[in-house]
């Protein structure tokens, strides 16, 4: 397994640009299922979840390519609406295929995604949406097949604002008869990129980025170019290791009204932002002061996703800070590492008590799951003394070589590959 090795201490400087988001190139390229031909994506990382969406779609027969940041997908001869178990147990986003798949054939088939690393992530809400317009659904052990003769446009009220289930029942009801309403829908703004994708195709959504989304279904989808966003967790990671390494940052292609709930809470710490339309600067040149509560929920609220990289921030900021996790029971993980680097951090039940320390120190540290992995290379940065991040796949799931992203900003960091035993063999 491949390990980062950083020697910390060192402010970052400079100016960076943010890749595409993750987590909307994901599901527009799982709706590129509901068109037939050519569909171009500009603005796609390189990431391991990109990689197995674009293997379940050829496996599916699709012909895919991935050249620079440009993603093309020729769905013509698509024949397939069996998501392929061993690729869905890799990826818990292949669930995104289901709502497409499910409206183009009129069937699917899939796989339970398994676990997750950060706590459980039922598709409760997914099924119940599909149904509602009007699939039949059949369960055995793991395996789920959704039919349905004809999809029907409905209310549907979510129990919860889920991201994906939001995402799939949009992404079904496209191509549904009549009106579907969904309440209570997720706001992030993945979702309105994916409601702008379906427009672009010919779709008619509006209302993405409120409670209530309304589509009007449509006989046909065509192909099209698009634009994905750039990644705000992205921005956000590197928003708080500019401050955590007391540096100073130019962040380039990213949409700070995105980042609003964290541009808040930085504020808040006395790090210095200035915003130039799609341009900030981040400085910190002091030490950060606590910020005495955070409360992650979903958007726009504060993220789950940037919990544990403000975590390290905290652990070197004048006080005593308090974050709570209310949307999954198992981000906690990194918590072990950073008290491993000299982090003051005490847990009960969904809250981190964070006592601020004058500095952390280099040790060999495990990343437990993506943002956590991302958590701990910040902490790296701003360390004194050598660390090793282990489990670097868990990172490679959503940043684009972080080890180049930091390096261009003046961090000492390098990317470890295991040398295979056949090349040792040889070499002895």
């Amino acid at each position: 397994m491949d390990k980062l090795v950083i020697e910390g201490g060192r402010p970052l400087s400079g100016t960076i640009r943010i890749h595409g988001a993750k987590n909307a190139a994901l599901p527009i390229l799982a709706a590129s299922v509901l068109s037939s031909g050519k569909v171009q994506l500009l603005n796609v990382p390189r990431l391991l979840d990109i990689d197995v969406m674009l293997r379940i779609l050829s496996r599916l027969g699709c012909e895919t390519e991935h050249e620079t940041d440009i993603v093309t997908v020729d769905t013509s001869n698509l024949s397939s609406s069996h998501v392929p178990e061993d690729l869905m147990k890799q990826m818990r986003s292949s669930i995104f295929l289901m709502g497409p798949l499910l409206a183009r054939f009129g069937e699917v088939y899939i796989y339970q995604p398994g676990g997750c690393a950060i706590g459980e992530r039922k598709i409760d809400l997914h099924l119940e949406g599909l149904k509602a317009l009007g699939a039949e659904i059949e369960e055995k052990e793991d395996q789920i097949r959704c039919t349905a003769r004809k999809l029907v446009g409905t209310d549907i009220y979510l129990d919860f604002p889920s991201v994906g289930a939001t995402e799939n029942i949009m992404m079904a009801a496209v191509l549904a008869e009549g009106v579907t309403t969904i309440s209570n829908a997720a706001r992030e703004p993945e979702i309105q990129d994916l409601q702008n994708f379906l427009n672009t195709m010919g779709a008619s959504v509006i209302g993405a980025g409120t409670d209530t989304i309304t589509i009007q279904g449509v006989k046909q989808l065509t192909p099209c170019t698009y634009e994905v966003i750039p990644d705000r967790i992205v921005a956000g990671t590197v928003m708080i290791a500019a401050a955590a390494t007391r540096g100073n940052v130019t962040i380039s292609h990213c949409y700070p009204g995105h980042l609003t709930s964290l541009i808040h809470v930085l504020k808040r710490a006395g790090v210095q932002i200035g915003i130039y339309n799609d341009i900030m600067n981040i400085s910190c040149m002091t030490r950060p002061k606590a910020v005495e509560r955070i409360v992650t929920s979903p958007y726009p609220a504060f993220p789950t996703d940037l919990q544990s990289q403000v975590m390290v921030l905290l652990s070197l900021a004048d006080g005593f800070s308090i974050m709570k996790e209310t949307i999954f029971e198992g981000r906690f993980k990194h918590v072990d590492e950073l008290t491993r680097m000299g982090a003051d951090i005490l847990l009960d039940l969904n809250s981190a008590f964070i006592r601020g320390v004058p500095r952390l120190y280099g040790a060999t540290v495990e990343a437990t799951d993506l943002r956590a992995g991302a958590a701990l290379v910040i902490a790296g940065l701003a360390a004194q003394g050598k660390t090793i991040v282990e489990q670097v796949h868990h990172i490679d799931r959503g940043y684009d070589r972080i080890e180049r992203l930091f390096q261009h900003l003046g961090a000492n960091i390098h990317r470890q590959t295991p040398v295979p035993k056949q090349q040792l063999d040889f070499a002895n």
